[in-house]
């Protein structure tokens, strides 16, 4: 090929000069996302879990019992632990020492089958090299013992080379101390919660292990003490604790081990409705699953229903309960420990090793075989749980059956009172759900009708945390929701059906608007999830508030905007104060809350799945004290608003 040819579309030349080698952690910095995800906050906190989890595995291993985490002012972190401490000496390959090779070369680590850990969750080696490419500054002090060592690094670069700053008092371990680099991360703001929430995760799958979080940025000093010497039993304690259903059984806990694997289950049901399955590798939560969830679904689908035939609570001609049936209202947790596990990924969502879904399988069918048969009791109110959900799901499916349409794009069959868009390309559609007539007449009004649709909804929608679903099928506040959107619900959802690329709740911004927003969204995580993960559901954020002056108008979405407005326009500016969407004529509800160049949006996303769970289970459940509880520790974030 010629060079004219090279050069013909883009005018320059491209040869060797054109291909870039990246050395050392420049290609974290260059692509940091292929090593942690995103650069947002959830990327930012994986940092601290990547050091975090470096101490973990020497918890696995049986040599660290104290982890701490503290938060210094800056949001600088340092994590501490009492383990063996990173090696020092000079490492036989690399030729320089052993510390710097773990926190400057990728793919660098004790846990490639070298002997130094049986079990780790840190199978790259990639983890304490990318927390060191992507902080501003990282040092790392060593004790082995006898003498404590320090290194200082600076975006990924050695500035400080190993250097002996003291004598130890016979005490090892490592402390790692780093700051996010602002260059990397759209935020360096650590949340103390999120923080809380993983490590309180790692204290309940390590029975016994201390770990402490504390945060110095504010006046006073904040810290949380971690042990459950019961482990994934008090998790399952701990997780019920917060729910609104009341426990129908003890909490069920088996374990084993395999060759060089072990698995532990502990579970226990309540007479709620949904199902909070959690499973770990090596301490790594699985969310997208694997083989070992896959076999105590499995296990736990068999054991139940052989147990039905058995005692002839079922015929041999009855319809077996199904996965979801006998899993209603059970909260579990599942906890594999394996060598070599292999995961999907640097994220490892999902774990694929095959021989654990068989040893799950046995361990799980032959212990719960033995607890049913000695705790007849417990397995009767397990299996007429199971039984009612059997007989709740045929009634949804003959529901379901009756409001099937031929199509989802037939119109005939839509609701009523949708006002549907001209546009068929979900990718450019979009549906409003609104709250009442009133507020569905300006939105019609005002909405451009090639791509937006508007659903008006009226009256009190279901609350489905207290319902299952076959009372969601023909409920006629929620089945012209379904009907819209096309996908179905539950076992049947299909997200290749929704008609809308953008569901947008638009309720009044008062109380009773925040209880439709709430319904709606309870709706949507418990029985249409994937369209919250895939990004589809929105909330609209109609303004607060009016303040005009002669032919001048501005729309405030914040008490801040309002005061500023009105330092703009001068004191004798007028203020409105909208309390519904249908004070607003359609004009103003178009240029302000439904026009996409002025609106403004809020996407709902579920970045962690169980504080969702908790959530919704604490604000739309039945019991008052857990609710009483949240609306006191979260009062604080509510605008002081006339609402």
């Amino acid at each position: 090929m010629s060079e004219n040819s090279v050069t013909a579309a883009t005018g320059a030349k491209y040869d060797e000069n054109q291909i870039q080698v990246l050395e050392g952690l420049e290609a974290v910095r260059k692509r940091p996302g292929m090593y942690i995800g995103t650069t947002a906050s959830r990327g930012l906190h994986h940092l601290v879990n990547e050091i975090v989890d470096n101490s973990i595995d020497e918890a696995l291993a049986g040599y660290c019992s104290k982890i701490t985490v503290t938060v210094l002012p800056g949001d600088v972190i340092t994590v501490t632990d009492n383990g063996r401490g990173i090696p020092v000496g000079i490492h036989p390959k690399a030729g320089i020492p052993t510390l710097e090779v773990v926190f400057t070369i990728l793919h660098a680590g004790g846990k490639f089958g070298g002997g130094g850990y049986k079990v780790s969750g840190g199978l790259h080696g990639v983890g304490a090299s990318v927390v060191n490419a992507l902080s501003e500054w990282l040092e790392v002090e060593v004790s082995d013992g006898d003498q404590i060592y320090k290194m200082r690094f600076e975006r990924g670069k050695t500035v400080l080379p190993l250097t002996v700053i003291g004598k130890s008092d016979g005490t090892t371990g490592t402390a790692v101390t780093f700051k996010p680099d602002a260059q990397i991360f759209e935020d360096t703001v650590f949340d103390y919660e999120t923080l809380l929430t993983r490590l309180r995760e790692q204290a309940f799958l390590n029975a016994g292990v201390y770990i402490e979080l504390a945060d110095e940025r504010g006046d006073e000093r904040v810290c949380d003490h971690l042990k459950y010497e019961g482990g994934i039993r008090d998790y399952v304690k701990y997780i019920n604790d917060k729910k609104a259903a009341e426990n129908i059984s003890d909490i069920i806990y088996v374990s084993g081990e395999k060759n060089t694997s072990t698995c532990e289950v502990a579970l226990q049901y309540t007479d709620g409705f949904n199902e909070m399955l959690l499973s770990f590798a090596n301490n790594i939560h699985t969310v997208d699953g694997g083989t070992h969830e896959a076999g105590f679904k499995s296990a736990l689908t068999r054991v139940i229903n052989d147990y039905a035939k058995k005692y002839n609570f079922i015929k041999d001609s009855d319809k077996t309960l199904s996965g979801d049936d006998v899993r209603e209202g059970l909260t579990a947790i599942v906890s594999v420990k394996l060598i070599e596990a292999q995961f999907e990924g640097q994220t490892k969502g999902k774990l694929g090793n095959s021989e654990i879904r068989t040893f799950v399988d046995a361990l799980v069918y032959d212990k719960l075989t033995d607890y049913f048969e000695e705790n007849p009791a417990v397995a009767r109110t397990i299996l007429d749980k199971a039984l009612t959900a059997l007989r709740a799901r045929e009634a949804a499916r003959r529901a379901r059956e009756a409001e099937r349409r031929k199509s989802p794009l037939d119109s005939s069959s839509l609701p009523g009172k949708l006002a549907d868009c001209q546009s068929r390309d979900p990718e450019s559609t979009e549906i409003f759900i609104v709250e009442g007539d009133s507020a569905g007449g300006s939105a019609k009004g005002g909405r451009d009708r090639t791509f937006q649709a508007i659903l008006p909804l009226w009256g009190k929608m279901l609350n489905v945390e207290k319902a299952r679903i076959d009372k969601v099928y023909g409920n006629d506040k929620l089945t012209p929701v379904v009907t819209a959107l096309g996908t179905g619900i539950g076992e049947d959802f299909n997200i290749e059906k929704l008609r809308y690329g953008k569901v947008i709740i638009m309720a009044d911004a008062d109380v009773d608007g925040a209880h439709i927003r709430t319904l709606l969204l309870t709706f949507f995580f418990r029985y249409m999830k994937p369209l919250i993960e895939e990004g589809h559901v929105y909330l609209a954020q109609p303004p607060l508030y009016k303040v005009a002056k002669g032919k001048t108008e501005k729309y405030a979405h914040t008490e801040e905007e309002r005061i500023r407005f009105l330092e703009e326009l001068g004191e004798d500016a007028v203020v409105q104060r909208y309390k519904g969407l249908g004070e607003m004529n359609p004009d103003q509800l178009r240029v302000t809350t439904m026009l996409p160049e002025n609106r403004v949006l809020v996407k709902v996303n579920i970045e962690d799945a169980i504080k969702a769970d908790e959530i919704f289970s604490v604000l739309m459940g039945d019991k008052v004290e857990p609710r009483r509880e949240f609306i006191e520790q979260n009062a604080k974030y509510v605008n002081n608003l006339d609402v």
